[in-house]
Protein backbone atom coordinates (compact mmCIF):
# COMPACT_ATOMS: atom_id res chain seq x y z
CA UNK A 1 0.00 0.00 0.00
CA UNK A 2 1.99 3.47 -1.20
CA UNK A 3 2.15 6.10 1.98
CA UNK A 4 -0.51 8.81 1.41
CA UNK A 5 1.19 12.17 0.41
CA UNK A 6 -1.56 14.17 -0.08
CA UNK A 7 -1.61 17.00 3.22
CA UNK A 8 -5.39 16.57 4.20
CA UNK A 9 -5.23 12.98 3.83
CA UNK A 10 -2.17 12.41 5.93
CA UNK A 11 -4.22 15.06 8.72
CA UNK A 12 -7.49 13.07 8.85
CA UNK A 13 -6.99 9.25 9.60
CA UNK A 14 -10.91 8.61 9.13
CA UNK A 15 -11.56 6.81 5.83
CA UNK A 16 -14.45 7.01 3.86
CA UNK A 17 -17.12 4.83 5.39
CA UNK A 18 -17.25 1.77 3.34
CA UNK A 19 -19.34 -1.57 2.74
CA UNK A 20 -16.70 -3.30 4.24
CA UNK A 21 -16.36 -0.94 7.25
CA UNK A 22 -20.16 -1.38 7.57
CA UNK A 23 -20.25 -5.53 7.92
CA UNK A 24 -17.20 -5.50 10.12
CA UNK A 25 -19.20 -3.12 12.49
CA UNK A 26 -22.24 -5.35 11.84
CA UNK A 27 -20.72 -8.63 12.54
CA UNK A 28 -18.94 -7.19 16.16
CA UNK A 29 -22.34 -5.94 17.03
CA UNK A 30 -24.05 -9.41 15.93
CA UNK A 31 -21.09 -11.26 17.53
CA UNK A 32 -20.65 -9.04 20.69
CA UNK A 33 -21.76 -10.84 24.43
CA UNK A 34 -19.90 -8.36 26.25
CA UNK A 35 -19.22 -4.49 26.15
CA UNK A 36 -17.23 -1.99 28.11
CA UNK A 37 -19.39 1.06 29.21
CA UNK A 38 -18.73 4.17 29.80
CA UNK A 39 -21.00 6.47 31.58
CA UNK A 40 -20.11 9.58 34.08
CA UNK A 41 -20.71 8.84 37.41
CA UNK A 42 -22.80 11.46 38.92
CA UNK A 43 -21.45 11.85 42.23
CA UNK A 44 -17.67 12.90 40.85
CA UNK A 45 -18.78 13.82 37.38
CA UNK A 46 -15.83 11.50 36.48
CA UNK A 47 -16.24 9.11 33.63
CA UNK A 48 -16.40 5.53 34.93
CA UNK A 49 -16.37 2.20 32.79
CA UNK A 50 -17.56 -1.28 33.83
CA UNK A 51 -17.56 -4.53 31.72
CA UNK A 52 -21.14 -5.46 30.80
CA UNK A 53 -22.97 -8.08 29.46
CA UNK A 54 -24.37 -7.03 25.52
CA UNK A 55 -26.77 -8.58 23.00
CA UNK A 56 -29.22 -7.44 20.14
CA UNK A 57 -32.56 -7.57 20.99
CA UNK A 58 -35.62 -8.85 18.52
CA UNK A 59 -35.63 -5.87 17.10
CA UNK A 60 -31.90 -5.90 16.85
CA UNK A 61 -31.51 -3.28 18.98
CA UNK A 62 -28.66 -2.71 20.93
CA UNK A 63 -29.64 -3.62 24.40
CA UNK A 64 -27.96 -4.63 28.44
CA UNK A 65 -28.94 -6.03 31.53
CA UNK A 66 -28.16 -4.07 34.33
CA UNK A 67 -28.87 -4.25 38.62
CA UNK A 68 -29.90 -1.33 40.60
CA UNK A 69 -27.17 -2.00 42.26
CA UNK A 70 -24.15 -0.98 40.01
CA UNK A 71 -22.76 2.50 39.45
CA UNK A 72 -23.33 2.21 35.61
CA UNK A 73 -27.15 1.73 36.58
CA UNK A 74 -27.03 4.78 38.73
CA UNK A 75 -25.35 6.95 36.16
CA UNK A 76 -27.52 6.01 33.53
CA UNK A 77 -30.39 6.83 35.51
CA UNK A 78 -28.79 10.53 36.33
CA UNK A 79 -27.49 10.99 32.49
CA UNK A 80 -28.55 8.73 29.54
CA UNK A 81 -25.48 9.73 27.65
CA UNK A 82 -22.82 7.17 27.44
CA UNK A 83 -20.29 5.14 25.27
CA UNK A 84 -19.61 1.42 24.50
CA UNK A 85 -16.62 -0.66 23.19
CA UNK A 86 -17.36 -3.78 21.40
CA UNK A 87 -14.62 -6.26 20.24
CA UNK A 88 -12.20 -8.03 22.06
CA UNK A 89 -8.29 -8.96 20.76
CA UNK A 90 -7.64 -11.88 19.79
CA UNK A 91 -5.35 -14.70 21.29
CA UNK A 92 -2.52 -13.54 19.05
CA UNK A 93 -0.74 -10.70 17.76
CA UNK A 94 -0.83 -6.87 18.74
CA UNK A 95 -4.04 -6.10 20.53
CA UNK A 96 -4.28 -2.69 18.60
CA UNK A 97 -4.48 -4.99 15.31
CA UNK A 98 -8.05 -6.62 16.37
CA UNK A 99 -11.25 -4.44 15.45
CA UNK A 100 -12.89 -2.90 17.41
CA UNK A 101 -16.72 -0.28 17.76
CA UNK A 102 -17.21 2.71 19.98
CA UNK A 103 -20.63 3.60 19.85
CA UNK A 104 -22.04 7.03 21.23
CA UNK A 105 -25.28 6.06 22.56
CA UNK A 106 -28.23 7.24 24.88
CA UNK A 107 -29.70 4.61 27.29
CA UNK A 108 -33.39 3.50 27.55
CA UNK A 109 -34.49 1.82 30.46
CA UNK A 110 -37.16 -0.34 29.40
CA UNK A 111 -40.67 -0.70 31.12
CA UNK A 112 -41.52 -3.98 32.96
CA UNK A 113 -44.75 -4.02 31.71
CA UNK A 114 -42.97 -2.93 27.82
CA UNK A 115 -45.31 -4.57 25.15
CA UNK A 116 -41.61 -5.85 23.76
CA UNK A 117 -41.00 -6.79 27.22
CA UNK A 118 -41.38 -10.91 26.63
CA UNK A 119 -39.44 -10.68 22.91
CA UNK A 120 -36.57 -8.68 25.00
CA UNK A 121 -36.63 -11.33 27.42
CA UNK A 122 -36.30 -14.42 25.15
CA UNK A 123 -33.68 -12.86 23.13
CA UNK A 124 -31.88 -12.16 25.83
CA UNK A 125 -31.89 -15.08 27.47
CA UNK A 126 -31.54 -16.95 23.68
CA UNK A 127 -27.69 -15.43 23.73
CA UNK A 128 -27.17 -15.12 27.60
CA UNK A 129 -28.41 -18.96 28.75
CA UNK A 130 -26.64 -17.98 32.01
CA UNK A 131 -29.08 -14.45 32.53
CA UNK A 132 -31.72 -17.20 33.24
CA UNK A 133 -30.60 -17.24 37.22
CA UNK A 134 -31.23 -13.65 37.19
CA UNK A 135 -33.50 -11.98 35.06
CA UNK A 136 -36.46 -11.96 36.86
CA UNK A 137 -34.66 -10.38 40.02
CA UNK A 138 -36.69 -7.33 41.34
CA UNK A 139 -33.56 -5.22 40.79
CA UNK A 140 -32.50 -6.15 37.18
CA UNK A 141 -33.60 -4.46 33.97
CA UNK A 142 -33.35 -4.46 30.63
CA UNK A 143 -31.73 -0.98 28.88
CA UNK A 144 -31.86 -0.10 25.35
CA UNK A 145 -29.19 1.71 23.55
CA UNK A 146 -30.14 4.17 20.91
CA UNK A 147 -27.00 4.43 19.21
CA UNK A 148 -26.26 8.27 17.99
CA UNK A 149 -23.20 7.62 15.90
CA UNK A 150 -19.91 4.97 16.36
CA UNK A 151 -16.31 5.16 15.77
CA UNK A 152 -15.13 1.78 13.97
CA UNK A 153 -10.96 0.80 14.61
CA UNK A 154 -10.71 -2.38 12.12
CA UNK A 155 -7.14 -2.46 12.81
CA UNK A 156 -3.73 -0.03 11.74
CA UNK A 157 -4.73 2.43 9.07
CA UNK A 158 -8.24 1.45 9.21
CA UNK A 159 -10.63 3.71 10.77
CA UNK A 160 -14.15 5.02 10.42
CA UNK A 161 -16.85 7.15 11.29
CA UNK A 162 -19.93 5.73 11.21
CA UNK A 163 -23.19 7.00 11.17
CA UNK A 164 -26.49 5.49 12.32
CA UNK A 165 -27.78 4.21 9.41
CA UNK A 166 -24.23 2.32 8.86
CA UNK A 167 -24.86 0.85 12.03
CA UNK A 168 -28.68 -0.76 11.54
CA UNK A 169 -27.75 -4.16 11.89
CA UNK A 170 -30.59 -6.63 9.84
Amino acid sequence: MPIPTDPQRLSDPIRETDAAARGIARDLMRGARKAALGVIDPGTGAPFVSRVAFGLGPGVEALTLVSDLSIHAGALRADPRASLLIGEPGSKGDPLTHPRLTLRVTARFVAPDAPDGTGIRSAWLRDHPKAALYVDFADFHFVRFEIADGHLNAGFGKAYALATNDLMVD
